[in-house]
């Protein structure tokens, strides 16, 4: 059996006396798309801000191929592009065009020609249909336009794992349907992912597994029919019908 990219053991994160992760662990293998669900306030956000080392982990520790990122020798610049980042707020640098925002990284953190750099990004905003927009500004984009370019970004670093915070909430309905069939794309091509999400479909239907998390903690979790379809903790019925009743009145 392949060892896992990511192994998460016992993590914890205190803010004050405020215990927001409460011992939680977790395995990523390749090709897998993890969904995690929960309320607002359950600390999904910070489970992925920790992964990525935007967050210093209070206690526990996180394994990549074997190796603590969080022993002071790892080098924690070159996971963060292996273990990429998509923010629910796009995160482009505005006084750059969307190649420039594609090019950047790839040139200072792993070091590639600018020819070099603009060629793998261009391949990237093809893939997500953002190519003919290279030469914008992210104000000239819409939202979802901008979000396709952070992804694009985020795959120019050519990552193992691409971490998604809530990629959609701060979307028109109109252009959800966009970034959620660029994220469907890159399931299908075999990219492993964890997506923090409210959008159960995309759960439902792409993941290869949902993480149900609940006050600090994963509660539930399990292949999507199972989780969706047959709940077993007293917090994800609750959590499913809410959701349920709320699609059938929007």
């Amino acid at each position: 059996m392949e060892q896992s990219i990511l192994n998460i053991q016992n993590l914890q994160k205190k803010y004050g006396d405020n215990l927001v992760l409460k011992d939680i662990s977790m395995s990523v293998e390749k090709g897998e798309v993890i969904s995690i669900i929960g309320s607002s306030g359950s600390g999904k956000s910070t489970f992925l801000r920790c992964i990525n080392l935007l967050e210093t982990p209070t206690d526990g520790d996180i394994l990549y191929h074997d190796q603590s990122i969080l022993d002071g020798k790892f080098d924690q610049t070159k996971y963060r592009a292996k273990v990429g980042m998509v923010f629910q707020s796009f995160n482009l640098f505005k006084n750059m065009t969307v190649l420039e925002n594609c090019t950047v990284g790839q040139i200072k953190i792993l070091k590639r020609s600018r020819t070099e750099a603009e060629k793998i990004a261009l391949e990237h905003l093809e893939k997500v249909g953002m190519a003919r927009y290279r030469d914008a500004k992210p104000h000239q984009l819409s939202g979802g336009q901008q979000q396709r370019v952070a992804i694009a970004r985020a795959l120019s670093m050519d990552p193992e794992v691409l971490l998604f915070d809530e990629p959609t909430s701060a979307l028109d309905p109109e252009t959800v349907g966009e970034v959620l069939h660029t994220m469907t794309q890159l399931a299908k091509e075999g990219l492993t992912m964890i997506v923090v999400t409210h959008e159960m479909a995309f759960a439902r239907d792409v993941s290869t597994r949902i993480v149900f998390m609940d006050q600090g903690v994963i509660a539930e979790e399990g292949n999507p029919t199972d989780v969706i379809n047959n709940p077993e903790h007293p917090r994800l019925v609750e959590f499913l019908t809410r959701y349920r009743d709320e699609s059938q009145q929007n």
